[in-house]
């Protein structure tokens, strides 16, 4: 076995992904070996958080619906403020995460075990590591998650004037609640909760964090007094034919967004523009593969055929062939660790190809409309 020294191991790679038109976001890509060891301790951390029954209310890394929930509380009563930090993983070091876990070694010790020292920066060569984790590091989300959690509560120390119980702790279910750097806390504690978080070296997005008046903002839902009047974005420009195939997935989408919205003469507007585009445009349910006008009263069947008599509709349906990208030894590996669960895995050619299709066709055909 060749075991590297420190110095000798392979940097993360910096890269950038298409975040929105303005900006892109900056990632890291890890080394295979780093991964499978981040992977495997994000595992155990998710586990340990849900079983405890304190932690799992105050503390989300799958489910962004609970911090929504109380943002469009904190909207309508006004009792909650909601918080958005910038550059929240590049500010939170391995000091901080070093006194965080000062009282568990053995996970200090592990944390610190898998965690990439060294970056390769295009342009800047080998870079030294003071942050804790890039994003793109199994281990980034859930450690700034729970960096963030401890200064939130420092922050309501500080209110109180006092150190807290675990009582206290406790009796904050449902006014804190923190989804990697989307922050609920309550409107009385939001001064020293901010002082804390900058104290500490991170930067409140004030811009985008608010805690008075009557909108809240977490986890890409906005809110006033109670309503839901989160923005729907024009991200393509109207299909000119059914051709356009990725024009007319976003339009379908978008108008679909609208109808959720309540935005009943907006839907009316683009149902009656995407008719013209689309031959057939069934009324379906948001699970089926069929580009569809969505509704609350449900699906309209228009015959029922099919092997097994089941209800069916006349429309287009996204077709793309999937790239090919065999996998074998440890890139299947890791792929099994990212997608093993209860379920088996629906797609059988997992393995054999992935990723995006290079081009996406639209085609009529009869399908379910659920």
């Amino acid at each position: 076995m060749d075991i590297l020294e420190p110095e000798d191991e392979i940097p993360v790679k910096v890269i950038s992904v298409p975040k929105t038109q303005k900006t892109p976001r900056i990632i890291a890509m890890e080394p295979t070996a780093m991964l499978y060891a981040q992977k495997s301790l994000q595992e155990v951390i998710y586990e340990s958080v849900q079983r405890s029954d304190t932690l799992r209310t105050l503390i989300g890394f799958l489910d962004q619906e609970p911090n929504r929930v109380l943002a469009e509380r904190g909207s309508s009563d006004g009792s909650l403020a909601t918080l958005d930090l910038s550059e929240a993983s590049d500010r939170v070091s391995f000091e901080h995460v070093r006194e965080l876990l000062a009282f568990t070694p053995n996970l200090l010790g592990a944390v610190d075990a898998c965690r990439s020292r060294k970056a390769q920066v295009d342009g800047h060569g080998v870079i030294p590591l003071a942050k804790y984790a890039s994003m793109g590091s199994a281990l980034c989300f859930p450690i700034e998650a729970m960096v963030f959690l401890t200064l939130v509560f420092i922050g309501i120390e500080e209110k109180l004037n006092r150190h807290l119980t675990r009582k206290d702790v406790e009796s904050f279910t449902g006014r804190v609640r923190v989804f990697g750097d989307d922050i609920i806390v309550p409107v009385d504690c939001v001064e020293q909760v901010i002082w804390s978080l900058e104290y500490f070296g991170m930067k409140v997005n004030r811009s985008k964090s608010f805690w008075t008046g009557r909108f809240r903002e977490s986890c890409g839902k906005e809110y006033f007094a109670g309503h839901d009047v989160s923005i729907v974005r024009v991200r393509q420009l109207p299909p000119a034919s059914s051709a356009d195939a990725q024009r007319v997935i976003s339009w379908v989408q978008m108008s679909n967004q609208f109808y959720r919205a309540g935005l009943w003469r907006t839907v009316r507007w683009l149902d009656s523009f995407m008719s013209g585009i689309l031959s057939d445009y069934p009324v379906v349910e948001e699970s089926s593969a069929v580009l569809g006008r969505h509704s609350f009263m449900g699906y309209q069947a228009q015959k029922t055929g099919g092997r097994y008599q089941v209800p069916l509709v006349r429309g287009f349906v996204p077709h793309g062939v999937i790239p090919a990208n065999r996998l074998d030894e440890h890139h299947a590996l890791h792929k099994w660790f990212l997608l093993r669960g209860d379920l088996p895995i629906a797609d059988e050619d997992h393995l054999e190809r992935s990723g995006r299709p290079s081009v996406v066709n639209i085609k009529r055909r009869w399908a379910k409309p659920y």
